[in-house]
């Protein structure tokens, strides 16, 4: 069988994909259980390690901890399909990168440090296989149609989407108040 330069690239993706699927899907999925009675500790809070208390943290709200599961799972699974990659790379990057600052800035064990960034260094790498797409993505949402209008009208809409910044901003002020 021969493979041209596309197919090993197409292979070599995959496989790279894979690899950050299999970590999401286990992280993930582990999120249901990884902190249970984590926030039970018997310690002052200027006692605690920055582990134990971003531990701690996550051990306190387990809804928190499953909803980053949660997108852990779909970012991983948009991974798996190649039409979704992109959209599931940008999303896992999102939360790869907090979670490589915490692991940092809460001296959480090197080791999965050096996961997270490993699996950020393989979704950059299938960013850049894909680079052609994602730059015409961000061109497409970049893209303005101006219309010529009258100068009287521009203001006119101006003036009246301050009108509802102004609003919203009241009701905004009621809402949260105490």
């Amino acid at each position: 069988m021969n493979f041209n330069q596309k197919d090993k690239i197409e292979i070599f993706e995959n496989a790279i994909s894979w690899v950050v699927v299999l970590a999401m899907l286990i992280y993930g999925c582990a999120k249901l259980f990884q902190f249970e009675g984590a926030a039970e500790i018997d310690k002052t809070v200027s006692e605690m390690t920055g582990f134990e208390l971003m531990w701690a943290f996550y051990g306190y709200s387990q809804p928190f901890a499953i909803t980053l599961g949660v997108f852990e799972v779909v970012g991983g699974i948009l991974i798996l399909i190649k039409k979704t990659r992109l959209l599931g790379c940008l999303l896992i990057s999102s939360i790869l990168i907090n979670v490589i600052f915490q692991d940092i800035y809460f001296g959480v064990h090197v080791g999965a440090l050096k996961a997270a960034i490993l699996y950020q260094v393989l979704i950059l790498i299938i960013l850049w296989l894909n680079r052609e797409k994602l730059i015409r993505s961000i061109k497409t949402l970049l893209e303005t149609h101006r219309t010529q209008q009258p100068k009287a009208k521009f203001f006119a809409k101006l003036i009246i989407a301050f009108g509802i910044f102004v609003g919203l901003r009241i009701v905004e002020y009621y809402v949260t108040i105490k």
